[in-house]
């Protein structure tokens, strides 16, 4: 998948500080996951109802070029919702030291251009019991909620910069916590115990999936030594701190599906894409490099898997009766993922469209959806003010009037007030080391579409097989390498930054397998 690198000396150093980068970070940045459709006007929480973002608002905010329910019906709205998932955990991380949380929205404009832009952020604190310190003279406090918009005076502009801070801070936890740790390696664990437990090594699918799974139970062990353990790396310098595998377990909850895990599901689930009559996928943004780089990728492992599975499975009966591959997709669910094993949602195994689905599912899971939310940590958080991982000051205006001492100092150093509330200096370091670890490629890794297993080499029809993903993936290489070069597609080159493919020669730089 593409990465983003960023640019030399000679261009822009300020193109973290832009709405232009901001907006184009959550199409084509580390974490393309979580942009997601507005389909309801007004905005309703779950939890504590409408929001402040008014359709007035909306419209103000476009220069009434049209209503907001037309834009919505256009699907010319788009939004980051980080409300419902973070408000629970607001009160308690403000009881740590030196952090601080907000529920957050926000929200987005596809221009005429075909790029989004940034005109609300709604930072919430819910009603506390204890003023969100360690220590009150009263008993309760009112809600706190204000929306911030790109303002003309100077002192907006500042304040709509220190809101984009915390919504950064909580993009790169979820992230994190999330995109990356849950779904392309917490998830992946089971379907790689019941392989091993179910599948002989001599079994074709335990042979087509094991290249995905080579060294992933070492990492997420090395992993929770070093790097999500209590007082960890990830939770002294990531939002929610403490609180950050709390969170994770939450999303498992709430949000996780082994339905959803594949790209096109994805992209429907969250109104990015809609399948059209002829069962092709249509994005609501046409230039969006996740999705459009994405799908030919997921296209070409699909083919792959179908080729395989009509090899070895010529009927459904084949796949019906193979008792160690059943077991193993027994064992996935009601092992390894024992709490969700009476969903409906679980596909079951009696089709070759179903088991090419599964088998897809996991093998782009562990490769190209790991890449995309992987190889680009480094060259976009490595640079701190790019990407905080976490805040440590509220937003002025919650700690009172224009006359309160946070104001006043907001006012006159608005600069200094936004380097505090980034990562300290100690918690950036750590935050580069490790993103930069986590970001390099190992000497032994191995490409999708470059190696081949021996046994495959001796079956005529899998090797053909094999050789015709390998020319597709070259193929798709190529395309990503065009399609980065077009300065028609903004979204791709952005200030300060292009975007780039990792590559090297004519390898996709998809791992198959992954030692980060």
């Amino acid at each position: 998948m593409h990465a983003c690198m960023l640019k030399n000396d000679a261009e822009d150093k300020f193109a973290w500080f832009r709405d232009e980068e901001f907006a184009r970070e959550t199409l084509a940045g580390m974490n393309p996951l979580s942009i997601q459709l507005v389909t309801e006007l007004p905005i309703v929480s779950e939890v504590d109802g409408p929001s402040l973002i008014t359709k007035e608002l909306i419209e103000e905010q476009i220069n009434g070029v049209m209503t907001a329910e037309e834009a919505m019906r256009r699907k010319k709205l788009f939004m980051l919702d980080y409300h419902d998932m973070f408000l629970p955990f607001v009160h308690k991380v403000r009881m740590l030291e030196d952090t601080t949380l907000y529920g957050s929205r926000t929200l987005f404009f596809l221009t005429g251009d075909g790029t989004l832009r940034p005109i609300a952020i709604e930072l919430t604190r819910p009603e506390s019991q204890d003023h969100g310190r360690r220590s009150s003279p009263s008993p309760t406090k009112d809600e706190w909620r204000q929306v911030f918009t790109p303002g003309s005076s100077v002192t907006e502009s500042w304040l709509w910069q220190l809101a984009k801070s915390h919504v950064l801070a909580h993009d790169t936890g979820y992230h994190q916590l999330v995109s990356h740790w849950l779904r392309t390696h917490c998830c992946v664990e089971p379907y790689i115990i019941a392989a091993n437990r179910q599948l002989s090594r001599m079994h074709p699918i335990y042979q087509l999936l094991h290249p995905h799974f080579r060294y992933t139970m070492e990492i997420n062990a090395q992993a929770r030594q070093m790097l999500i353990d209590a007082g960890g790396i990830i939770e002294s310098a990531f939002s929610p701190g403490r609180y950050c595998m709390e969170l994770s377990s939450v999303a498992y909850d709430k949000f996780w599906r082994f339905d959803m895990e594949a790209l096109p599901e994805d992209l429907i689930r969250r109104g990015m894409a809609v399948r059209g009559e002829d069962g092709k996928l249509e994005l609501a943004i046409e230039d969006y490099p996740y999705a459009n780089d994405g799908l030919m990728v997921w296209d070409a492992i699909k083919q792959w898997a179908s080729d395989y599975v009509k090899y070895y499975y010529p009927g459904a009966k084949d796949i019906i009766d193979d008792h160690e591959l059943q077991g193993w997709w027994t064992e996935v669910r009601t092992k390894g993922h024992e709490d969700k094993k009476d969903e409906p949602w679980w596909p079951v195994l009696d089709s070759h469209e179903s088991l090419v689905q599964v088998l897809a599912t996991i093998m782009w899971v562990t490769s190209a959806h790991h890449a995309a939310v992987n190889f680009g940590q480094y060259p976009l958080a490595g640079y701190i003010p790019n990407r905080p991982t976490i805040t440590r000051k509220n937003m002025p205006p919650e700690m009172g009037g224009p006359d309160s001492k946070e104001m006043r100092a907001f006012l006159e150093e608005p600069e200094r007030v936004l380097l505090d509330t980034f990562p300290s200096q100690y918690q950036s370091v750590i935050v580069m080391l490790i993103l930069n670890l986590l970001s390099s490629h190992s000497s032994d890794e191995e490409y999708m579409g470059t190696y081949q297993e021996l046994v495959w080499r001796k079956q005529e029809k899998i090797k053909e097989a094999f050789d015709r993903f390998k020319s597709k993936m070259v193929d798709i290489a190529a395309q990503i390498d065009k399609a980065n070069m077009d300065p028609k597609l903004k979204n791709r080159n952005g200030p300060g930054v292009v975007c780039r493919m990792c590559c090297s020669g004519r390898q996709m730089s998809i791992p198959r397998t992954r030692r980060r």
